[in-house]
């Protein structure tokens, strides 16, 4: 008998894989006696308890029959069908939803970075900020929360404990104030725009988005067939005078930070927007996903601190404040689609991982994920001083940085560049290893001018200074537009 095993996994799983594939393509028919198994295990150069493990395997799954003192023989299945390792032809459209389809064509734009593997210098946005203490907390909480878990399935709102430590949380650092029966654990922000999509939406529902704003969130939303407007955005955050006339069925901020462009949303702004909420029936998603970094002041306190018209859905993360493989976020939700959110997270995975629940909860409480935001607030703002320094010594004038002093990115513009010559400046800049990314995708109409946006927590100082030294010598390498022809060529 000859077999080809894969090479992957226990040698009894590739044995049986093997035997199944011969069986289901028609290579051995029904009645077939199987080879003994000293002689098989011989053949193979496996030992005999393999191969009777594999046939055990292939008997209790219907595969073959036993007979005593005869041996063993393939059964009567359905008849045989082609077997490959992979499709070798994609599925038609109408194999699909229209939510399937429109999530596909979604899906090759919806991660920046993912086919930037190997860059020696990758300034791009969302990559998290970590030391060795944090490190060694979290594996003591991990360890602990593991050694006293409760092995049923997890309450779909969240455990109590840490829906109790995030509102004690956000009480101290956020200035909202909640009861843990408010709160939604989430497997991320992502999780939560999905699930505000669908407890809220139908299709062809009108959802306003900050022009620019975070992808993830816009493709959540346009793949449940939600019609996308923006409202402008200016150095004081959203324009409330912007916002449409008609009422939309949810307005998406970032009033804190705001994504991408850094502005922070002005109290009189803030009021302006709730009392729209407030007359147009609408409900308003904040997006706070970075709002605890502010390097020249304290952290401003939340929109839903101000809502007293329980308008306001606030969507958390500890993507940013300690790893995104953590994939843990919270809602807090006004009383009246507390029940749908819950309800539709328990139709979604009936409730995030019970143990990094348990873990995280002991983080917080410990006050060692505090010290963390602290220690580490410290170190982006000084990365934030030698990235602007270094663009100085080694860019200048070829680079204009927005105003902002918070968060974990910034947004620079390039007064110099045409878009033909930005994407050389981007072939340029991946040949040597640095990995850059535009602001276009995050702006619903694409501005005048060219932009990058560069993440510096995700590098320590030394690379930040050798990435903007690479910066510099592409800028050199690339076509300058004269400014008189700037504004026609990137219109």
């Amino acid at each position: 008998m000859y077999l080809e095993l894969d090479g992957e996994g226990p040698r009894y799983a590739q044995l049986l894989r093997a035997l199944k594939s011969s069986v289901l393509a028609g290579r051995y028919a029904a009645g077939a006696k199987l080879p003994a198994t000293r002689v098989l295990a011989s053949d193979l150069g496996l030992s005999r308890n393999t191969v009777l493990a594999a046939y055990e395997q292939l008997r209790a799954e219907g595969f073959i029959e036993g007979r005593i003192g005869s041996g063993c023989y393939v059964a009567q299945i359905a008849a045989p069908v082609a077997v490959r390792s992979r499709p070798t032809r994609a599925l038609p459209a109408s194999a699909l939803s229209r939510r399937g389809r429109r999530g596909l064509a979604l899906y090759d734009r919806a991660i920046p970075g993912r086919q930037h593997k190997g860059l020696r210098y990758n300034l791009q946005y969302g990559l998290p900020l970590t030391n060795p203490a944090l490190t060694s907390a979290w594996r003591r909480e991990l360890n602990l929360a593991a050694a006293h878990a409760e092995l049923d399935y997890p309450d779909a709102q969240g455990l109590l404990a840490l829906r109790a430590a995030v509102c004690d949380y956000l009480a101290r650092r956020r200035g909202i104030n909640a009861a843990p029966e408010d709160v939604l654990i989430v497997s991320g922000s992502q999780q939560g725009f999905s699930l505000a999509a669908q407890v809220l939406l139908d299709e062809d529902d009108t959802v306003v988005l900050e022009d620019p704003n975070y992808q993830g969130a816009r493709q959540v939303f346009q793949a449940f067939g939600a019609r996308i407007s923006g409202c402008r955005v200016d150095g004081d955050g959203l324009v409330p005078g912007a916002l449409p006339t008609l009422a939309p069925k949810l307005l998406v901020v970032t009033p804190s930070h705001q994504f991408p462009t850094g502005a922070v949303l002005s109290l009189p702004r803030r009021m302006e927007l709730l009392d729209y909420a407030a007359q147009k029936n609408c409900w308003i998603i904040e997006d706070d996903y970075d709002g605890e970094f502010r390097y020249d002041a304290r952290p401003l306190a939340a929109l839903k601190s101000l809502d007293r018209h329980d308008r306001v859905i606030y969507v958390g993360t500890f993507s940013k404040t300690l790893f995104p493989s953590l994939r843990i976020g919270y809602m807090l939700l006004p009383p009246g689609l507390r029940d749908a959110f819950i309800a539709a997270k328990w139709l979604d995975d009936r409730g995030c991982p019970a143990i990094e629940q348990a873990a995280l909860a002991r983080l917080i409480g410990s006050g060692a994920f505090e010290r963390h935001l602290r220690q580490i607030a410290v170190e982006l703002k000084q990365r934030r001083a030698i990235l602007i320094a270094a663009i100085r010594r080694h860019v200048g004038d070829q680079l204009e940085l927005a105003d902002s002093s918070a968060g974990m990115h910034a947004l620079a513009w390039l007064p110099q560049l045409d878009r033909i010559a930005l994407q050389r400046l981007m072939q340029r800049a991946s040949e040597l290893g640095l990995g850059l990314y535009p602001v276009d995708p995050y702006y619903l109409r694409r501005p005048t001018r060219c932009g990058l946006l560069l993440g510096y927590a995700g590098l320590p100082p030394a690379d930040l200074e050798a990435a903007m030294i690479l910066l510099g010598r592409c800028l050199r390498e690339v076509r300058v537009v004269e400014p008189a022809t700037l504004d026609e060529v990137c219109a």
